[in-house]
């Protein structure tokens, strides 16, 4: 299957309201520019804002993105289709990760099922043919529906209780009900890969997957500016031998995907909208597999305010901000190749995530040494900026 390069894939349903800010790298210039999105054209306003930090950092963000007036780079459609890898002119630009600077937060457990999944994980030792053997067990013991109990709240506490009793409790529940939640770091900054480009999979893994996610783009302030889609993708084999391979299972070449664009708040779209988002997940390989998903955004066991609220603070600081992966509800569990075994990647699977305020994002799934190499980093992007005179 091959990759959808249209702007309709990538743009909204109301793109004509929204407002979207990314970023494109320019060969002209040798390094990455801040971009907005206005009427199928890209325009580059990194003269006002050399890096989407700043544009994050300033009051009103989306007041800025719609004031300047910026450099004209090129028409999204030209941009969108030289962003693949296998088909790209290295003369033109192309659309890369919206985010630079910015640290790359991800919480776990914020939805019922999903936590249900990582407690199966952590059971199964990693192994997935013992998966439909420890799911009917554990919920056989705690049920399946969750999704009305608060975190932290004294009910909570009492099906702690009685899971210890029980010889039952897992320190996924612990995050999942408890008061604390889990956030850990996804990935480093300028690490991120973009709407199609390629992500990455472990080459020792045999049990992985997608988890859709709406990501959320936050000031150095701990205030909310705006939202993106991301694929936190997710070794389940890795996390499921020891929850101290997390870093493994989580931080590898071409591991965090953002984009396409971060929607800016402002009259048209807020935290509101983000809380109702239902989120799409595809995946179609080569093998002919389909698999379909979605994850709805108001059944968050952890209201993203509170989420945003336990990632930054006097504790906890970020003076270039961070984006935030808000969980997902969505775990594949429907068997690929042998029953009881689930669902894995396959090298080839395209991978697409999508809202109707956010768009798609999409990508292809390699081994990550096979994806696209990360070699720009935050000292090269200085010495960029400071070339072209933005800094």
């Amino acid at each position: 299957m091959s990759l959808d390069t249209s702007t309709i894939f990538a743009l909204p349903d109301d793109a004509d309201s929204a407002v979207l800010v990314g970023r494109v790298w320019r060969p002209d210039v040798g390094g990455p520019s801040v971009v907005a999105v206005r009427d199928g054209t890209v325009v580059d306003i990194s003269a006002a804002v050399a890096t989407m930090r700043d544009l994050c950092e300033h009051a009103d963000p989306a007041a800025v993105a719609k004031a300047t007036q910026g450099e004209r780079v090129g028409d999204l459609a030209d941009v969108l289709a030289n962003a693949p890898r296998e088909r790209r002119d290295p003369a033109k630009p192309w659309l890369i990760a919206p985010i630079d600077l910015q640290a790359v937060k991800a919480a776990g457990v914020t939805f019922a099922v999903s936590m249900l999944e990582r407690v199966i994980e952590e059971q199964a030792a990693g192994k997935p043919e013992r998966a439909a053997e420890i799911r009917a067990m554990i919920t056989e013991t705690i049920g399946q529906d969750l999704s009305t109990l608060q975190p932290g709240s004294e009910q909570a506490m009492a099906l702690k209780a009685y899971l210890i009793e029980k010889q039952a409790w897992s320190q996924y529940l612990e995050v999942g009900i408890g008061p604390d939640a889990e956030v850990f770091s996804k990935a480093q900054p300028m690490s991120a890969v973009g709407h199609l480009a390629e992500i990455g999979i472990h080459p020792r893994s045999t049990w992985n997957n997608p988890e859709p996610e709406v990501v959320l783009a936050v000031s150095s302030r701990g205030r909310i500016v705006g939202a993106c889609l991301g694929n936190d993708v997710n070794l389940r084999d890795f996390e499921g031998r020891s929850a101290l391979l997390l870093s493994k299972a989580k931080d590898n070449n071409a591991s965090a995907s953002l984009g396409p664009f971060i929607r800016l708040f402002d009259a048209s779209f807020g935290l509101d909208d983000v809380r109702s988002a239902t989120i799409s997940l595809e995946v179609v390989g080569k093998d002919g597999f389909r698999l379909e998903g979605m994850s709805d955004m108001g059944r968050i066991s952890r209201d993203p305010a509170d989420i945003v609220g336990q990632t930054v603070g006097e504790n906890h600081q970020y003076p270039d901000g961070f984006v935030l992966y808000l969980g997902t509800m969505f775990a594949p569990i429907e068997d690929r190749d042998h029953p009881g075994q689930g669902f894995t990647h396959k090298i080839g699977d395209v991978v697409t995530i999508g809202a109707a305020r956010l768009g798609r994002l999409s990508n292809r799934v390699v081994h990550c040494a096979d994806a696209e190499p990360w070699t720009f980093g935050t000292a090269a992007l200085m010495r960029n900026l400071a070339k072209r005179g933005l800094l």
